[in-house]
């Protein structure tokens, strides 16, 4: 948290909100928009909805000029808007909750009821060139204004049919020609429609129909990359009313204030995971989280994760952790009691759903919270940024979002029933498909244990490479991989040496181009495979080969593996008839320690432009392969 929002607080025991209000009175939100995320995240953690909604209100108001002019390291998201109804009760919440993320948002609202000219017209402004995300807010009367009066199932389903296929066509049409994120929504079914049917046959047949078009809707995600659909019917199964009865009739809001911001921070968790975002690591806290009571105090047979009422929301809790944790997400614990206890208990305890081996890292000790979590990381090897921390104890929460901002935390409370919602209110772990990789990552950080103990065993970081018997296969992308490597471009931090970011339908887009080169790089030792663990995108120009980007997952940095990939890259284009090959280094606050990489590769340093290194390569001394890799490329001019 920043000096502003913290000392400010403290000193005067101000609310977020209040302080929110002092800055902008002082004329300094702009220059300490910084403070605002942790000051956001503090309502939301505290339930305060109606703060958070006059603080978005507020937010509407600052100068984004003026953020960027203070602070030109913001990042912005440029959002389009368009809709059938009156949708401008989502501009405050939206504001509110990508400012909660550290995103400084534009939107531009279109014209009530625009949105079939809007899709259809490629000069409108859902298709100018910087927007990031275009909201298409579809409400029930998008469909509903399609049939006469008075009408019966048959015209519903006939209606149903035609917009859907209208909205497909849209759809595709927009995707074909703008590189920005389309946004759809389900649409919840109103009991007034279905109710005006006084024949059960007839509202089954409705209800039928009225699922088949979500459905439909569903689809179009699954079958365009660039198209994300935000599922409104669970939203409206948590008790958010789908409209204001008077609102929807006078100012046609057939979307009502309440459900537009939980729409709000599903868009923003969406951006969020647009922008590689995604967090990797869960921390949990055990004592009255993971287990009712506390392990010090009770002992192994006074603490319950089953048996008892309460014990038993404890372990429905345990379930969804490991759930999370068998798609990918790495699980540590993070606890206040000695280390032998927490260990036996999930060893032995009869009631645990987790076990020992569920977890990356089990650090119980008596350190302050936040110093573990650094702990964790480092030995992880990955940002704090990428971790969220699930404590019920508010002092540790508020020690943790304090030392630690870049992190996010759950606040958990003193009613268990509760902890699932609040764990999953925010999407955190959210990606748009799982890979291999993801699903077997937490057994590849359990190798990591027997690896460090071989190199600790090694008499020098030479002996430890000869012994771990490295492998590296260089290839060009497959269509089997392209996930994986669009994956790898949006959540690599640390050796993403332009951090350029780019979804699955530009990796299949440069994939597919005959100038463009994307190979993915694997590995693997005498402890396994490790899969895809890196990408190299170049572009062929004449006699040039550009290097627009290298990237390589932190889980196997200092082995050689970057080294070689550039090598072979290198030969090849030799092979190929290059005569040089460039490349750029753009710096982030998370690549620094690989500002040096290409020129300890023999790049030479060219110019300097906008914050970018650029290097080239004259192909004439090329580097060798690391002698204790063993390479398998396909590339022509390559070992294989």
């Amino acid at each position: 948290m920043t000096t502003v929002s913290s000392e400010a607080a403290r000193e005067t025991r101000q609310s977020p909100l209040e302080t929110l209000r002092a800055l902008r009175a002082q004329g300094r939100l702009a220059e300490e928009y910084p403070a605002v995320a942790p000051l956001l995240a503090e309502m939301v953690s505290a339930g305060a909805d109606a703060d958070f909604r006059r603080a978005g209100n507020l937010l509407t108001q600052l100068d984004r000029t003026a953020v960027l002019e203070a602070r030109p390291d913001t990042e912005t998201v440029v959002v389009a808007l368009t809709g059938h109804s009156t949708i401008g009760g989502v501009r405050a919440p939206l504001t509110g909750e990508f400012a909660r993320h550290g995103l400084l948002v534009e939107d531009r609202l279109s014209d009530f009821d625009a949105y079939l000219r809007d899709l259809r017209d490629t000069g409108s402004a859902l298709y100018a060139p910087d927007v990031d995300l275009a909201l298409w807010i579809l409400d029930p009367q998008t469909l509903l204004d399609e049939m006469g009066s008075p009408w019966q199932a048959d015209d519903l389903a006939r209606a149903a049919e035609r917009k859907l296929a209208q909205i497909e066509k849209l759809a595709a049409g927009f995707t074909a020609n703008s590189s920005a994120a389309l946004v759809l929504n389900t649409v919840p079914l109103p009991r007034g429609v279905t109710h005006q049917l006084v024949d059960h046959e007839s509202r089954a047949r409705a209800g039928i129909t009225w699922r088949d078009f979500n459905s439909g809707l569903l689809r179009i995600a699954l079958g365009n990359s660039r198209v994300h659909v935000i599922d409104l019917d669970p939203v409206v199964a948590a008790g958010v009313p789908l409209d204001e009865p008077r609102m929807a009739a006078y100012a046609k809001a057939s979307l009502g204030d309440d459900l537009l911001a939980r729409y709000a921070r599903e868009v923003a968790h969406l951006a969020r995971m647009l922008r590689g975002r995604t967090k990797k690591v869960l921390v949990v806290d055990a004592d009255n989280t993971l287990w009712d009571g506390v392990l010090g105090d009770d002992g192994p047979d006074g603490i319950a994760a089953a048996t008892t009422f309460r014990g038993e929301a404890f372990g429905n809790f345990q379930r969804v952790v490991q759930q999370i944790g068998s798609q990918g997400v790495l699980l540590a614990i993070s606890s206040k009691n000695d280390h032998e206890p927490v260990v036996q208990v999930l060893r032995d305890h009869p009631d645990m759903v987790l076990r020992e081996k569920d977890f990356a890292r089990v650090n119980a000790n008596w350190q302050p919270k936040d110093a573990n979590l650094r702990d964790i990381a480092a030995k992880l090897n990955l940002g704090v940024d990428s971790f969220v921390f699930v404590d019920d104890s508010p002092f540790e929460c508020g020690q943790v979002a304090e030392a630690i901002p870049q992190a996010a935390v759950v606040r958990l409370d003193e009613e268990p029933a509760l902890h699932i919602e609040k764990l999953l209110a925010d999407g955190w772990f959210d990606t748009a498909r799982l890979t291999a990789e993801d699903r077997a990552r937490a057994a590849l950080y359990r190798t990591e244990s027997e690896r460090a103990e071989l190199l600790e065993s090694a008499g020098s970081m030479e002996e430890y490479l000869d012994g771990l018997g490295v492998r590296v296969a260089l290839a060009e992308a497959a269509p089997g991989d392209i996930e994986r490597v669009a994956q790898l471009s949006l959540r690599t931090n640390q050796f993403n040496l332009t951090t350029i970011r780019l979804q699955a339908a530009d990796v299949t887009a440069r994939a597919e181009a005959p100038d463009h080169l994307v190979l993915t790089v694997r590995s693997g030792d005498r402890f396994g495979d490790n899969g895809v663990v890196g990408t190299v995108f170049a572009r062929r120009e004449d006699d040039v080969l550009h290097i627009e980007n290298m990237l390589l997952s932190c889980r196997v940095f200092a082995r050689g593996i970057e080294q070689t990939a550039v090598a072979a890259l290198l030969a090849h284009a030799a092979a190929t008839g290059v005569r040089t090959v460039t490349a750029s280094y753009r710096p982030t606050a998370k690549n620094k320690n690989v500002r040096e990489f290409w020129p300890s590769q023999g790049f030479t340093p060219t110019s300097t432009a906008d914050d970018e290194l650029r290097f080239t390569h004259d192909l004439e001394h090329l580097p060798a392969v690391p002698s204790h890799i063993a390479l398998d490329s396909s590339l022509e001019g390559t070992a294989s």
